[in-house]
């Protein structure tokens, strides 16, 4: 019989977009089962894709005392009775919950990821609150596996965990990135699908379209795109596209700023889909102003798409793009340095040129899943040999 390993995420479309495909080729090495919360969609999407048996826990996203102790008792009670080999959680609450569960049942493995800090942007009692149960989550564990060396600098920074237990994977991220999905030419008739969705939004053959995907909110830098796009759409043909939707709760934008967006003829906000290649492929350049990040999904999937990206000089993001390599680097939170890398970028043909030939090349180089996947794997082995 395989030995058992369990997946653990918070929300079922953490681990449809995170995971997919790593659960169903690590179902070749091991008895898979992923534990989230439920929904129609994500849930049964995860089960059929990648072969793999589902156990459905709810847990909230934020702090909910009741709640988090009823999911610990679940999570504990499976435990006990699957008997897993290997425990291995992303996000934050499925974090704290599945590593302490783990350490209550005593699994021989138990494992976490870090893809991403929220704390980072938050003060006072509650940042205290947040930074002691990444501690707790971190005793728990075996290994911590922050997806990004900067993730790994903040988690030393801030002594979570002895950094004997740190190690980053391949060369950062969770998943790496399906270079032959994600492709300029994804589909056979690629370029005449780009001459269709951009007339399909009124954008011109000549217009410079700028594409942002993720979530619409503060920290993304939408407080710092608006004006900035606004500022040159005066003076020269562009367009922005994004593809997300917009945050209700922390980070929500100031309703004038969503006015803002909705009321703009040059930005196409566009919703959230399952399939964003098509936006990457109508567009010229990626723009992804964040404040913190993990290891964004998005830069490598631009990257791959062969679009020169604008990023901040924030971790995940700075090793995905080189400066003037790949992309540009800028400071976060600035809108003169974005308004600075747009102009060169529209002004100098032959930097864009640049830095366009690069971008695909670069992430199929690093980031290829594949590379990430049998990464992963060695560490699991490294593991149940060690414990």
């Amino acid at each position: 019989m395989k030995p058992k390993l369990i997946r653990l995420t918070t929300v079922p479309i953490s681990m449809n977009i995170i995971l997919k495909g790593q659960l169903g080729y690590m179902n070749q090495f091991f008895e898979v089962i992923g534990v989230t919360g439920y929904d129609e969609k994500h849930f049964n999407e995860i089960a059929q894709r990648e072969g793999i048996r589902m156990k459905a826990v709810d847990m909230a996203r934020t702090i909910a005392p009741f709640k988090d102790l009823r999911a610990l008792w679940q999570l504990y009670r499976f435990f006990e009775a699957e008997k897993p080999t290997i425990v291995h959680t992303h996000t934050p609450k499925a974090g704290l919950l599945g590593m302490l569960a783990a350490f209550l049942a005593r699994i021989p493995v138990r494992m976490h990821t870090v893809g991403g800090m929220p704390l980072t942007e938050v003060k006072g009692a509650k940042r205290v609150l947040l930074n002691w149960m990444e501690r707790l989550t971190y005793a728990c564990a075996h290994g911590v596996y922050p997806n990004s060396k900067g993730l790994q600098e903040i988690i030393i920074a801030e002594q979570f965990c002895h950094p004997d237990k740190l190690k980053v994977l391949a060369n950062g991220g969770s998943n790496g990135i399906n270079t032959d999905v994600f492709k300029p030419d994804y589909i056979p008739d690629a370029a005449q699908k780009k001459v269709e969705m951009r007339q399909s939004l009124g954008i011109k053959e000549a217009d410079i379209v700028l594409c942002f995907i993720g979530r619409i909110a503060k920290e993304k830098g939408m407080i710092e795109l608006l004006p900035v796009f606004e500022r040159l759409q005066q003076k020269y043909p562009i367009q922005l596209i994004l593809v997300g939707v917009f945050e209700k709760y922390y980070g929500a934008l100031p309703e004038i700023l969503v006015k803002r967006i909705e009321n703009n003829p040059d930005i196409h906000f566009l919703g959230r889909f399952d399939d964003v290649r098509p936006y990457y492929a109508m567009s010229d350049i990626f723009v992804f102003p964040s404040y913190r990040e993990g290891f964004p999904n998005a830069v490598l999937e631009a990257g791959a798409m062969g679009l020169p990206s604008i990023v901040t000089d924030i971790n995940g993001c700075n090793e995905i793009i080189e400066n003037r390599k790949n992309g540009l680097i800028i400071a976060p939170k600035s809108e003169l340095e974005l308004e600075k890398a747009l102009l060169a970028l529209l002004e100098q043909p032959a930097l864009y040129d640049s830095l366009s030939k690069q971008a695909r090349p670069t992430i199929v180089q690093y980031f290829r899943r594949e590379f990430v996947w049998a990464e992963m794997l060695k560490e699991y082995q490294f593991q149940i040999n060690k414990h």
